[in-house]
């Protein structure tokens, strides 16, 4: 075994234009989430214990889009969403349209430890979180101000904006994308920067996990569900890696995009990084996506096909890095 390796990421597809005081702020947030992660690996923590411990420390803080600052829906209130795999045993759990419970990465933890199935939804997720006892607050604790006035512009754009810092298609910056706005499902859209948070664990014993929180898109219509939590989709794990992936949900559910890295590895033979690389240039089409990986060897990767994407990653021997460009 390769010893342990953690990558975490907070969204891909980054405006080139975002001001330095933003970049530092996200690779702050990565960089504690990472150091977290890095010191209950020394302590011997299992793979599946570290992701969602580093997923809830991104869910609490509102930079990203998950938990705390998450994107608004069409009627102005926060639907979250959230996904875990332990790649021992293939166990899963996933919760969508969540709108009180405050870590939704815990909830999708207890769907897969503590209920008889892997994916819970809406009003029955909400009664099961309150069953389990999970700590529960008002929607107005997940809505930022800034949020509130993306909601505006969307609205006045009848768009799904999915970041404000992206510009606005046709001006200059958005190079080779100015002249043909983005498709979504064949419908025109901003050009855009999703934020969803993702962690991927193997531990000192080659175990994998994965797990992947989002709020979704910005103005997307009510009770929309992305990749984030779709098992394949937006995160997988099994007995040779893990893999959380962001970007545009549509185009990662098409690509089943988190689960063709581990079946390449298996049926081609691919290395981790070869896997990731092969997956991102030949699953997407025409979408726009990242993922983080890990390999049972203790191995890490990342890929994307965005302007950039929030990312950070360290191993046992004491590599660590925490990046937003190529």
């Amino acid at each position: 075994m390769g010893g342990w390796a953690i990558a975490v990421h907070g969204g891909a597809g980054v405006d080139p234009n975002l001001p330095p005081h933003r970049q530092e702020e996200a690779k702050k947030l990565l960089t504690r989430c990472l150091n977290l992660g890095i010191s209950a690996l020394r302590s011997n923590d299992s793979a599946i214990d570290v992701v969602e411990l580093v997923v809830r420390e991104l869910e609490t803080d509102p930079l990203f889009n998950s938990g705390r600052g998450s994107a608004l829906a069409a009627n102005g209130t926060v639907e979250m969403e959230a996904s875990i795999m332990d790649g021992n045993g293939r166990r899963c759990g996933a919760v969508s349209g969540l709108t009180t419970v405050k870590n939704p990465v815990s909830l999708a933890r207890l769907v897969m430890d503590k209920s008889p199935h892997s994916y819970l939804a809406f009003s029955g997720a909400e009664d099961f979180a309150r069953q389990q006892g999970l700590e529960l607050v008002e929607n107005e604790y997940f809505i930022t101000e800034e949020n509130v006035g993306m909601l505006k512009l969307a609205k006045e754009a009848n768009t799904i904006v999915f970041d404000y810092r992206i510009p606005a298609v046709g001006s200059e910056t958005c190079g080779a994308v100015a002249e043909s706005p983005l498709q979504m499902n064949g419908l025109p859209i901003s050009v855009y920067a999703p934020e969803t948070v993702g962690c991927v664990v193997v531990d000192n014993q080659g175990r994998c996990a994965a797990a992947t929180s989002t709020g979704g898109l910005m103005n997307k219509m009510n009770g929309r569900i992305g990749d984030s939590p779709l098992i394949g989709a937006g995160t997988y794990a099994c007995n040779l890696c893990g893999v959380s992936c962001t970007g545009e949900g549509e185009a990662i559910i098409r690509g089943t995009l988190a689960r063709e890295v581990a079946a390449v590895m298996e049926y081609k033979g691919l290395g981790l990084q070869e896997a990731v690389d092969f997956v991102i240039k030949e699953r997407l089409d025409e979408g726009f996506a990242g993922l983080i990986a890990v390999s049972n060897k203790g191995d890490v990767a990342c890929g994307f096909n965005t302007t950039g994407m929030f990312r950070g990653c360290a191993t046992e021997d004491g590599y660590m890095e925490v990046n937003i460009w190529e």
